[in-house]
């Protein structure tokens, strides 16, 4: 009867850990790197005039794959947003400096390049729009290191 308990318990983890990630998933989320700065030599190309949507990929990712066709369809909508592509295992120093830990990982950074908002996994495209949102919007006021 032990054995049932445990058994159902572990099944009980499992289902709430996987819908706690399955919620977090693809979420944008404030920026959390501390207000920092990515210029155009950081991310290898020039940053857009209102906002730049950087994503880090994989070769293997497919996911990735989605979400490079949600973030150009985005980028081709709002003028002046720009959107790169970083190969995260070409950029590792950049991967570990933002902190990076999955592929895809996408920075919404304002016209500065000041990271506002982050998102782990594919994120929805109504999403991006929001979060270009506040980008366009950001207060770009405050002193930041750029990298």
């Amino acid at each position: 009867m032990t054995g049932l308990w445990v058994a159902l318990a572990t099944l009980a983890l499992g289902l709430a850990a996987g819908l706690v990630w399955r919620s977090r998933n693809g979420r944008l989320r404030e920026g959390g790197d501390g207000g920092m700065r990515l210029g155009e030599a950081a991310i290898g190309a020039p940053l857009g005039e209102r906002a730049t949507l950087v994503q880090f990929s994989t070769a293997f990712c497919q996911p990735c794959r989605a979400t490079r066709r949600i973030l150009h369809e985005v980028a081709s909508m709002v003028p002046g947003v720009r959107h790169v592509e970083i190969d995260a295992e070409s950029r590792l120093d950049l991967v570990r400096s933002l902190g990076i830990t999955r592929t895809p990982t996408v920075l919404v950074l304002d016209e500065s390049g000041t990271v506002v908002k982050r998102a782990s996994g594919q994120p929805r495209k109504a999403d991006v729009i929001t979060a270009l949102g506040a980008a366009v919007s950001h207060n770009t006021s405050h002193n930041s290191d750029e990298m």
